[in-house]
């Protein structure tokens, strides 16, 4: 089954020391998409913060290779919703507004329980 992963998503390994494809996984999800907004945005994100969140996006940017990119332009988060809603697949984040945002066009969520594993919402 298809996930999509927004950009904090893929800086949770860095920041946990969660395999989030492990957990993905476990929850079903074996194939695991980018799209090409989120791509960018970690590349962009990566110049401009310092310290762990930029351990973090470094290792997100790693990660990406495991993930299939998919070519979609625009705000990640507004794209993240459309083609949840197009694929019918979840969405993997920790954002809250983003959270919220996706609940309301009836797009499923994961995100990060207690450290230590990841829950669908």
């Amino acid at each position: 089954m298809k996930v999509l992963i927004d950009t904090n998503g893929l800086m949770v390994p860095g920041q946990h020391g969660i395999d989030v494809f492990d957990e993905l996984r476990r929850l079903g999800y074996d194939e695991f998409l980018v799209p090409s907004a989120v791509k960018e945005e970690v590349e962009a994100l990566k110049q401009k913060v310092r310290g762990k969140d930029r351990l973090a996006l470094s290792i997100a940017s790693g990660l990406l290779d495991r993930c299939s990119v998919i070519e979609a332009p625009g705000s990640a988060d507004d794209v993240l919703i459309a083609l949840g809603k197009r694929l019918e697949a979840p969405v993997f984040t920790n954002d809250v507004i983003l959270r919220k945002r996706l609940k309301a066009e009836g797009v499923r969520s994961i995100f990060m329980r207690s450290r230590h594993k990841l829950e669908m919402d």
